[in-house]
């Protein structure tokens, strides 16, 4: 009976085996399906593991960097065709593996005398710094333990895989809490210069965002000297001593900078390195531009409209390949709705504007991604491409990791304790207060330690999809492991023509993983090796162009990249199934060329320069007509918004509403036959009437009774005839939300004399006080006089209840009646309004009156000649945020269509129709104020985006329920509020966030299609159409962008104007600026065209807390 039971015991356990053999088979078959596999310690023999550890006199607390993490240097040390690896460790002594082939590594640390002697290394690069041609290795060391040596270390190669410490020979050991460095020649004299990047060890809640950037550290005032150290600092190479000379060269060298990225590439195409520093904290990035005599100019308000905020690692990389360098930086915004609420606080309103006082810059919580417009400025798109939010992120790096001829993304991730995590700051840190004030002692810091929560996160892969949108490929791709991980390099280690992957990780082994592209994937590549000059052995700042199947690849060889590392000099690039490129252009520093045709693909191609016998000159830009041309607007006033705050009354809304002008009215007021403009003033300030005559030319007339009504905020205008005398008269609408000016938000009717001189109407036209938003003027009752349609958009201080509207009908001697009541009662439901249009959409003769609308659906009335009825169509299930509407008819049928601007698909919140944004307005808390709350819809259930402060200053009555941040960060807005009240809601929803064109095929339905992905690169304020390029066919043009956003939301600005040209065919191409001629970076309101009496066809913008911009079609 033993016997029995032991041999089925013996069965079962060999079944088991069995079936876990089986597992682990097809374990490993998954495994070795994506496209990286992590390779096992034992197997590469890379052990290394970056231990941190907090300690009594040296811990999180003491020092800001303890979980910043460590560097990965990857190069071939001994020239013997394999890359090795070098990483840096804080704690641990630094290691340098050297690779034997077939992915496996050997540690010669200690016999090559690089393991280091300093307490907290951070960067690391290879670099040969004595042009020898073997490759050195410079460490960046900081910490700040007191009496502690940070100095920097310079391993010099000894060729013999021994290194000898020579840091203060070259001058380059003292240099303050460094980062990382790039070696670079800036100045062109053909040697290596470095740029150190040191990060501020001073703490920073002790700066009360000081502005000081042009004092040097050392010259804070007031500072203890422990925190000085020295700024971020630019070392002219001279014969081998490397000099400081950041102050003569313009670089800032300021206690308020943080760096913790740095990359040199040239942003402006004219062969000289410039530097791009990314800066952590309240600090913005510095973009220093060469200057091309030894000095640059810095200058990143130019280029970018916005930044990072706590910005880490930088990579450049031209992603859509089209041959201008894109950049991408990582920044700690968590991906998941939930750890947003549990990690995250946002800075309030008041502080971000102090912030943009004192020259900070537009500064958000997100990763950017800053597409070059190849005009010297970039549009920020993280959002659109879906690369915004990774969580606490450290290096970005932008690198083909398919082959298929895209760059891809790879983000590392994660940190040793979460640092941010609300519960622990609010209650433990309490918890600790009231424990030392019962007991008299301090807790201990391990104590303190413990409580902070380990939550390790995946990195991130993103799939170029080659339309500037990234698919996340984590699980495809083999990167799902949650870990810590801090600086990584890729190189091709295994010489397969892929690019391999190695990740330093905080307190767990370092990753290597293999890229099995070349196995899996049929996709070709092509892989450069560069033999420099005497004096640059290694060829850095070289640029290889490579062009293939209609695409511009520019690459730079710049090893310091992502975060605290360095990558292989040989460049390997994807050509996805092209087998060849149609040629390559190598510019070495020194600006010889070479150039090749026809190369053969799936081969490395040795570069040498000197083959390289001609001179590179830049290729002058051929001189094309653009088709508009922005003319002189100097005599136009300036828009200047007031200061109102409306977040300060309504705290939970998410962008004003105080700040939608200026107006803009176009008409012949003097019947000169040249159309004239009225541009709208802000609150404060008159708006003003320009006379038009001829060929552009434009003067300001002074109107007494503007001035006398300075006290409006004008936000709609229109000229009409209201008296029927034959000239055009002049309504202007009042809006904003201003609490307590309501009685101001109305409309204004003032009458021409047929010169173009405007006296006040005596008669007050019916008004309802709300935020107007639009005025459109015609005779929809066929009677010979014009009548009015005035919109609303929003109650003032009560945002998401629906306003009143007007329909007003004209007596027939310039008097108004309201009938809307009678006439339009449907208008009741046309929602928070923001555009209108008369226009014929059913073909009866009749224009119909079609209305945008914010959190709801585009409305068409039905204009039957007496009065208006809702009409239904398909456009009634298109709910978005839509702000403007134009009709058209586009694809020549007869019928008019409909261009929509909505606010496009730039945003971190993107509403679909089965996943809507709701907006639920209540008065949550029965003390007479209006609340809204916004929702996301996950698995079904609505959760307030709204952070848990936010929502409690508002509605204390949250605080019994003594929430903590995780939990309310899991909890639905009907878990919040009771059911009863919850019933009472007044529920809003979006579906859609694209702006479209919805084509009439009659019978009110109508075909929706998405504008081009340029155009939803922001929103879209107003649209006018024309054909621009006088083929026969109608062209759009459109401008938008929108700043007023509470800082969790960032802003609006990527666009800076949109020409498309049609094709009759309902296609519409977008034209880059050099083309279009059309570029406006602000916030445009209103889009018009005028003309002079020839025919000649402006188009004016009015721009808000700006001048407006007018542009000559076809000058």
């Amino acid at each position: 009976m033993k016997l029995k039971n032991i041999t089925i015991g013996l069965l079962l356990i060999g079944v088991v085996a069995c079936n876990n053999k089986k597992a682990a088979q097809s374990e490993e078959e998954v495994k070795s399906k994506t496209l990286f596999t992590l390779l096992e310690p034992e197997e590469t023999g890379v052990t290394f593991i970056n231990k941190v550890e907090n300690k009594k006199n040296f811990n999180i607390f003491k020092y800001r960097n303890f979980y910043n993490g460590g560097g990965v240097a990857i190069g071939d040390i001994n020239n013997d065709g394999l890359q090795d690896i070098y990483l840096t460790g804080n704690m641990e002594p630094n290691k340098l593996y050297l690779n034997k082939g077939d992915m496996k590594f050997e540690d010669i640390s200690e016999s090559a005398g690089v393991m280091g002697n300093k307490p907290w290394s951070t960067g690391v690069v290879m670099v040969d710094i004595n042009h020898d041609g073997l490759l050195d290795i410079y460490v960046s060391n900081a910490g700040n333990m007191e009496g502690n040596n940070h100095d920097n270390d310079l391993y010099i190669n000894n060729g013999d895989l021994t290194f000898t410490e020579k840091a203060e020979e070259y001058n380059l050991a003292k240099t303050g809490f460094t980062t990382h460095a790039s070696f670079f020649d800036y100045d062109k004299d053909g040697d290596l210069d470095a740029y150190i990047l040191n990060n501020s060890n001073i703490p920073v809640s002790s700066l009360g965002y000081a502005e000081q950037r042009e004092v040097r550290a050392q010259d804070w005032e007031g500072v203890p000297d422990i925190f000085k150290g020295v700024g971020d600092m630019l070392l002219r190479n001279d014969n081998g001593k490397f000099v400081d000379v950041s102050e003569d060269a313009g670089i800032y060298g300021s206690l308020i900078g943080f760096g913790l990225g740095v990359l040199v590439t040239d942003f402006n195409g004219d062969l000289y390195p410039d530097i791009y520093v990314s800066n952590d904290f309240y600090e913005r990035d510095y973009l220093y531009i060469n200057q091309k005599d030894g000095t640059f100019s810095e200058e990143i308000n130019d280029w970018a409209s916005h930044l990072s905020l706590s910005a880490m690692g930088i990579d450049i990389a031209d992603i859509n390949n089209d041959g201008h360098n894109d950049i991408f930086i990582t920044d700690m915004l968590p991906e998941k709705e939930q750890r947003v609420k549990s990690v995250m606080e946002f800075e309030g309103y008041n502080v971000f504007n102090l912030k943009q006082n004192k020259d900070f810059g537009q500064q958000y919580i997100q990763n950017t991604l800053q597409l070059n417009n190849g005009n010297g400025t970039f549009s920020e798109v993280a959002y659109y491409s879906g690369v915004d939010a990774t969580d606490w992120s450290w290096a970005g790096l932008m690198f083909d990791m398919d082959n298929d001829g895209l760059k891809d993304i790879f983000i590392t991730n994660g940190i040793n304790h979460d640092l941010t995590d609300l519960d622990f700051v609010d209650f433990f840190a309490n918890e600790i207060v009231q424990k030392m004030a019962l007991t008299g002692k301090k807790e201990s810091i391990d104590s303190i330690i413990s409580k902070m929560p380990i939550k390790p996160q995946p990195n991130y892969a993103y799939k170029n999809n080659g339309d500037i949108s990234f698919t996340n490929a984590n699980k495809e791709w083999g990167f799902e492991l949650p870990s810590r991980s801090n600086g990584a390099a890729y190189a091709d280690l295994d010489n397969d023509g892929d690019l391999d992957l190695v990740i330093n990780n905080v307190n767990t082994p370092a990753f290597i993983y293999r890229n099995n592209a070349e196995s899996q994937l049929d996709n070709n590549y092509i892989q450069l090796k560069f033999k420099g000059p005497e004096n640059n052995p290694f060829a850095v700042g070289t640029l290889a162009k490579i062009y293939f199947d209609g695409n511009i690849i520019n690459q730079e060889l710049i090893p310091s990249r992502g975060f605290q590392s360095s990558i292989q000099y040989d460049m390997t690039i994807g050509l996805g199934k092209s087998e060849q490129l149609d040629s390559l252009r190598i510019v070495w520093p020194d600006e010889r060329t070479q150039k090749f045709e026809n190369v053969a693909a799936n081969q490395m191609v040795t570069l040498d320069h000197a083959n390289a016998t001609e001179t590179y000159t830049i290729p002058k830009k051929e001189s094309k007509k653009s088709f508009l041309k922005e003319i002189d607007a100097d005599r136009v006033s300036t828009h200047k918004e007031d200061n109102y705050n409306d977040f300060d009354y309504e705290g939970l809304i998410y962008h004003k509403l105080s700040q939608e002008g200026p107006s803009l009215a176009v008409g012949d007021v003097n019947g000169d036959g040249n159309e004239d403009f009225f541009i709208g003033g802000a609150k404060g300030q008159p708006g003003a009437l320009y006379l038009h005559t001829g060929n552009g030319n434009i003067s300001p007339k002074k109107i007494a009774v503007f001035e006398e009504d300075l006290e409006f905020e004008d936000v709609a205008a229109a000229f009409f005839d209201a008296d029927g005398d034959g000239d055009l008269d002049l309504i202007v609408g009042s809006g904003g939300n201003n609490v307590g000016l309501e009685r101001n938000y109305r409309a204004r009717l003032y009458l021409n004399d047929g010169n173009g001189n405007f006296s006040k109407s005596k008669n007050e036209l019916p008004s309802t006080f709300k935020n107007i938003s639009t005025i459109s003027p015609y005779d929809y009752d066929d009677d010979g006089d014009m009548d009015l349609f005035i919109g609303s958009r929003s109650v003032v201080g009560a945002y998401g209840i629906n306003p009143d509207h007007l329909l007003l009908e004209n007596m027939g001697d310039g008097t108004f009646n309201n009938v809307t009541e009678r006439l339009g009662y449907d208008l009741k439901d046309a929602g928070m309004v923001t555009d209108s249009k008369w226009e014929d959409m059913d073909g009866d003769g009749k224009k119909d009156l079609i209305v945008t609308s914010e959190w709801d659906t585009p409305k068409i009335y039905k204009n039957t000649g007496r009065r208006l009825s809702k009409m239904n169509s398909s456009l009634d299930s298109l709910y978005g945020w839509w702000n403007t509407v134009e009709a058209a008819d586009l694809d020549g049928d007869g019928d008019h269509d409909l261009i929509l601007g909505n606010q496009g698909l730039n945003l971190h919140y993107k509403p679909t129709d089965y996943a809507p944004m709701k907006l639920y307005i209540n008065d949550y808390d029965n003390n007479g104020t209006i609340e809204q709350i916004m929702t996301i819809q996950e698995n079904g259930g609505d959760y307030p985006i709204h952070q848990k402060r936010e929502l409690t200053e508002q509605l204390p009555s949250l605080k019994k329920q003594n929430l903590k941040a995780s939990d309310y960060a899991g909890r639905t807005i009907q878990q919040l509020f009771p059911k009863e009240v919850m019933d009472k809601s007044i529920v809003k929803r979006v579906e859609t966030s694209a702006s479209v064109i919805a084509i009439n095929e009659g019978g009110g339905k109508f075909t929706i299609k998405n504008l081009p992905p340029r155009v939803q690169l922001s929103c879209v304020c107003d649209i006018t159409c024309t054909d621009v390029n006088n083929d026969g066919n109608l062209d759009l043009i459109m401008a938008g962008n929108n700043y007023e956003f509470k800082p969790q939301f960032s802003r609006l600005d990527a666009s800076q104007g949109n020409l498309l040209l049609g094709d009759g065919k309902l296609g519409f191409t977008w034209q880059d600026y050099e083309t279009s001629g059309f570029k406006i970076r602000d916030e445009v309101k209103y889009l018009k065209q005028f003309k002079d009496k020839n025919g000649k066809i402006y188009v004016i913008a009015a721009v808000n807390n700006k001048k407006p911009k007018i542009f000559a079609l076809n000058e």
